[in-house]
């Protein structure tokens, strides 16, 4: 069985899960933020308690979970697919953009806080550690770099570079 599998080439690896040249990933909001989300629905049942308390209940759970769930479907997307960097609604070719580097901890707080270029374009969110930094290299573009937020710095990092690699090589 296990021969079966080696001798069957990469394709037949690949074939059950998603093609590693992509990489996703929801800039979702941290469990802090969505628990103080969750405390709009007791506040909002607090003022229609006078009216009744059973539709205060009703009210308040309704409106924790719309906020929770607007939230959610608004944190931006960062995708590397098709050759191009896509953070949020903002997309750049990754032949455009030169080395990655990845920060966290200390590291990281710098590139958000005082190391913070303001010619850069940015995607960072509070409550997400780690951040990539990555140089523009196109000489028309006033943009210096792109600083994204990422759970997964590294695999980010990783993702460019395969893109540009494949951007750089020839096919057969």
């Amino acid at each position: 069985m296990q021969n079966t599998a080696r001798n069957a080439g990469p394709d037949a690896a690949a074939a059950g899960r998603a093609p590693a040249e992509r990489y996703r990933e929801r800039l979702g909001p941290s469990l802090w933020v969505l628990v103080a989300a969750a405390l709009a629905g007791p506040m909002a049942a607090l003022v229609f308690t006078p009216i009744d308390t059973t539709v205060a209940l009703v009210i308040g759970a309704a409106v924790s979970v719309l906020v929770i769930a607007l939230l959610i479907l608004a944190a931006p997307v960062v995708r590397v697919e098709g050759g191009e960097l896509r953070a949020g609604r903002a997309h750049i070719p990754v032949d455009l953009l030169g080395e990655p580097t990845v920060h966290t901890g200390d590291d990281a707080r710098h590139q958000r806080g005082a190391g913070l270029d303001p010619r850069a374009w940015h995607l960072i969110r509070g409550g997400i550690d780690g951040v990539l930094v990555v140089p523009v290299v196109d000489a028309d573009d006033p943009t210096t770099a792109w600083v994204i937020s990422s759970r997964t710095p590294d695999r980010l990092a990783a993702a460019v570079r395969r893109h540009q690699v494949k951007q750089r090589t020839p096919r057969r």
